[in-house]
């Protein structure tokens, strides 16, 4: 072999070796917590947070990796949970849709999980089937919102689909579950989008929330919208590359509901250009064309501004767990301060920050093939436990 192929092979392997990431070593999770005894709930019911998270040793250390392998594969030998689907008609003509999963197991308790996705996910997607499967082998009962638009089988009603901020659908969720459970206590956990939408909803004040809520989980979201967009528009770390697949995933829902949500009555009622929707290449630019007219916002902006949790931070009544990975390539670093600062200011809230996972991924164990189940569908189920046993100690506290 002449020295140059040998050159570029080495190359080659470098390369792999740097997007692979394979000289890194598994840690433990970092945790941010002023609350004491939170915390010591949070260690005895989820010790897996005091062990390090150990990915895949091939591919598992990579945050694009696991990323793209979640968008693509979801998880290994995911199960098909067996739900109903319950139907709802809101007041502005929409039809809301939520699948719902009894426990598989006794449990002394009467615990619902609310399960808010992420942005265009549904009870379908495979990330969320294989949690609600484990929770419900936990004893669990959950509910999982699907996204107004999300569904294939289920048609567009009203003239909106689902929005960054807007809790109204998960608020109908969870008052509904309120009303058909009323011994049941009601853990929400939101998973990116889902995990800003259901922040939102614990911090609004003008939204009465049932007693049942007891606290969230919020996992891999990025907080602040107006902040995150920007970062999103870069190339760096391929983050305009995931822009661009969320950005399509979301002008598809639009699109296969044209005959009602770009209706003409639509279109001359809010102004909107079919063809600028269908050319927008971003999600700020889809949100111009598109979302900012239809909800009445004067820019996009105040949309983002309006959606992001961060600004409903202090509002927050109800104990709170945050869960990012520190190489999410769609959340940098930057946008993680505030919730630590907030997490160490703030009694009955946490935030735990693993080193490795990726956005949803979490993969955990083997060389090449993963554990059917992840690092975070476990450690969930065990922060359910952990805000139940946080309430329990409440009530008993003289």
């Amino acid at each position: 072999m002449s020295t140059a192929f040998l050159t570029l092979i080495a190359v080659i392997v470098c390369i792999l070796f740097r997007i692979l990431n394979v000289h890194s070593q598994p840690l433990k999770p970092s945790v941010w917590c002023l609350d004491a005894q939170f915390l010591d709930c949070l260690y005895k019911i989820a010790p897996v947070l005091r062990e390090p998270y150990i990915p895949p040793r091939l591919w598992g250390f990579s945050g694009h990796v696991q990323t793209v392998l979640h968008s693509i594969v979801g998880r290994v030998r995911c199960p098909w949970p067996l739900g109903e689907r319950v139907y709802m008609s809101l007041q502005d003509g929409s039809t809301l849709t939520y699948d719902l999963y009894q426990p598989l197991n006794e449990q002394e308790d009467d615990i619902t999980v609310a399960i808010c996705p992420g942005i265009a996910n549904s009870s379908e997607s495979v990330y969320i089937r294989t949690f609600v499967h484990l929770a419900q082998c936990n004893g669990y009962r959950c509910a999982v919102l699907n996204h107004i638009g999300a569904l294939r089988s289920v048609q567009v009603t009203s003239t909106r689909i689902f929005t960054y901020g807007h809790t109204e659908d998960f608020a109908a969720m969870v008052e509904h579950l309120h009303q058909k459970y009323r011994q049941s206590r009601i853990v929400a956990v939101g998973f990116s989008l889902g995990g800003n939408l259901v922040t939102k909803y614990m911090g609004e004040d003008q939204k009465t929330k049932p007693n049942s809520v007891i606290g969230g989980i919020s996992i891999c979201q990025g907080y602040n919208a107006v902040e995150g967009t920007k970062w999103l528009l870069n190339w760096q770390n391929f983050r305009r590359f995931y822009l661009y697949i969320m950005t399509e995933n979301v002008k598809s829902i639009i699109l296969r509901h044209r005959h009602v949500l770009l209706s003409d009555e639509v279109k001359t009622r809010h102004n909107l250009n079919e063809r600028e929707i269908i050319a927008a290449a971003t999600l700020p630019e889809l949100d111009e064309a598109y979302t900012r007219r239809v909800y009445n916002f004067p820019s996009t902006q105040e949309l983002y501004k309006w959606s992001s949790s961060l600004f409903y931070f202090d509002s927050i009544k109800k104990p709170m767990i945050f869960i990012n990975a520190k190489d999410d390539p769609l959340i940098p670093e930057d946008l993680l301060h505030p919730i630590k600062e907030y997490a160490t200011t703030r009694q009955n809230t946490a935030y735990v920050e693993v080193a490795h996972g990726g956005h949803l991924g979490f993969y955990e164990g083997g060389f090449l093939y993963p554990n059917p189940v992840t690092w975070l569908d476990r450690t969930l189920v065990a922060m359910v436990g952990s805000l139940v046993m946080m309430q329990d100690v409440g009530k008993m506290a003289p």
